[in-house]
């Protein structure tokens, strides 16, 4: 086991933090009271090629591994920059890539890979099916050449700032699902522009800058092209893109944790009271000690995850524990670092409540830290199940 990164790895990561030496603070902090999407840095990440980090090469990608596409993620984050905006734009396509057509490989790939064409929009989530994506109810109604649809998704983020969508609804009734209910689901790659008043996206007001929306879905039209794979094999192609979701996202989560324990770590060296650093006082240096240690062995284990994905290794109860690790070392160490910084942390100029409140989605989101410990308790424990 070689647990040092390349000179490769160590180049991208260079890469990107000069392209994000570009959009400092003052760049998020604006974008984050006025609620506007970070065009200039996503049409960046495009342009540098970052976004097409997984794409193959024949496709117009760069064909790296995830570890590396982790890597690029992590950068983002780890330098006060934020990796949301765009990241869906690195594993969304994996259902394509591993399951599409090759005329429909041919006819997004290249274009995601050179900016044209954002991919970025993922509708599976319902108002009645969070955690339990087996329970939705949007509805593909087989016609000829085709299929009709019509539900609800909700918490589809970057709706808007997506050319593509990608959804995911019941050709077979859920009632009507014999064996498994994991079957009679079916993907589809959906034009946004092409479905027109099918769609009505609405946003959702969240506490960060996140860009969310719920899509009211109504006789929305699509053709047999326009279904990734078989038909009711839709869950099992969603999971390709799940498992590398789960990195990535957990890299982001990775970099805050690094950010927030080298701004506590040299705020607590700086910080003057009672004539001595604050940093000298076992109550503010344990807290961030106590999170490094665990940033550190959550990037161990991403490392780990994402090293028997690249070689074709089932990895999807690695990944899942690392997205548990990661988000709750990021929020161990935003939690260490507001303490640090006190009334200072409140202030919207030192940027800690920005990233602070970024941080918390993680815990949240793309899976409930709660769902990941009845998992691991069911699954590789062998406990009851719980729900």
């Amino acid at each position: 086991m070689n647990f040092d990164y390349s000179e490769t790895q160590a180049q991208i990561r260079s890469a990107v933090r000069d392209l994000c030496g570009r959009f400092g603070p003052e760049y998020w902090r604006q974008l984050a009271q006025e609620c506007e999407y970070p065009e200039a840095f996503v049409d960046a990440m495009a342009e540098a090629g970052w976004l097409a980090a997984l794409i193959p090469e024949e496709y117009g990608g760069a064909g790296l591994p995830l570890l590396d596409a982790c890597l690029v993620l992590q950068e983002i984050n780890q330098n006060g920059a934020s990796a949301v905006h765009c990241h869906a734009q690195m594993y969304t396509m994996a259902s394509i890539m591993r399951h599409g057509s090759e005329a429909q490989k041919r006819r997004t790939l290249p274009r995601i890979a050179d900016g044209s064409l954002r991919l970025q929009a993922f509708g599976v989530t319902e108002p009645d099916a969070g955690s339990n994506t087996l329970a939705i109810r949007t509805f593909a109604r087989r016609v000829e050449g085709g299929y009709v649809v019509n539900g609800q998704k909700i918490w589809t983020s970057r709706y808007r700032h997506s050319h593509m969508y990608l959804l995911i609804a019941r050709t077979t009734p859920i009632e009507e699902v014999k064996k498994k209910k994991t079957e009679g689901l079916s993907l589809f790659l959906v034009d946004i522009a092409k479905a027109g008043k099918a769609l009505d996206a609405r946003p959702i007001r969240t506490m960060i800058n996140h860009h969310t929306f719920q899509v009211f879905i109504d006789n929305l039209e699509l053709t047999d092209d326009d279904r990734i794979g078989e038909e009711g094999k839709g869950f099992h192609y969603l999971l390709d893109s799940l498992h590398s979701e789960r990195l990535l996202v957990a890299s982001e989560a990775i970099g805050d944790g690094h950010w927030f324990i080298g701004k506590a770590a040299a705020y607590g060296r700086e910080r003057i009271v009672f004539d001595r650093p604050i940093g000298s006082n076992q109550g503010v240096q344990f807290p961030i000690a106590r999170a490094h240690m665990n940033v550190e062995a959550a990037e161990l284990m991403r490392n780990k995850a994402a090293t028997l994905f690249d070689a074709g290794q089932p990895c999807g109860r690695e990944a899942t524990m690392v997205k548990y690790l990661a988000s709750e070392a990021a929020w161990e160490a935003a939690e260490a670092a507001m303490t640090t910084f006190g009334g200072y942390g409140v202030a919207c100029e030192y940027d800690i409540e920005r990233k602070w409140k970024e941080s918390r989605l993680f815990r949240t989101a793309p899976i409930s830290n709660n769902l990941v410990l009845a998992q691991v308790a069911e699954h590789l424990l062998g406990m009851p199940r719980s729900y």
